[in-house]
């Protein structure tokens, strides 16, 4: 392997790791969730089949959720069918048509812990609190959306069909 061949095999395998530091410390010290205990659930394969709150999300309010840049900032990475909300973002999958996709189930999964189906993943962990790095003190034990924000969540994503 050549010299420059070394350095862009480094860089290759170092910029995804800055990158997740980086939309993880942001998403962390933008949307940090009041200090709560995480509700239990139980995965099922690649899905959390039941809500968080055993009650449905709101999708009125999961939209503010994912256009706040301030809660769950998800436009920063993703597009979605959102009329009005300008720089939508590219890093991440586009997420038209995702109801139709995944279930309800499978898009909660993804919403609490990305990281648990896709190690590499960039996309901050929404409901986890435990194995985090570098996060400040003052959101520490504490998820960046609560339970009901990401139930709401779920519920506007499930409408992109």
């Amino acid at each position: 392997m050549t010299c420059s061949a070394s350095v862009r095999e480094r860089h290759r395998w170092t910029w995804p790791r800055r990158a997740a530091l980086t939309v993880a410390a942001l998403a962390c010290c933008l949307g940090a969730a009041r200090a709560e205990s995480l509700r239990p659930f139980t995965v099922v394969g690649d899905a959390i089949p039941q809500s968080l709150t055993a009650e449905r999300g709101d999708p009125r309010q999961g939209r503010v959720v994912v256009a706040s840049r301030e809660l769950g900032n998800c436009l920063l990475c993703h597009r979605m069918p959102l009329s009005g909300e300008r720089f939508q973002g590219t890093l991440g999958p586009d997420l038209t048509g995702i109801g139709r996709r995944l279930s309800e189930g499978q898009i909660r999964f993804r919403v609490v812990d990305q990281s648990r189906l896709n190690p590499v993943s960039i996309m901050p962990p929404y409901y986890r609190v435990e194995g985090l790095q570098r996060v400040l003190a003052a959101y520490r034990d504490r998820p960046i959306l609560t339970a009901e924000q990401v139930e709401d969540v779920v519920a506007l994503l499930a409408t992109f069909r």
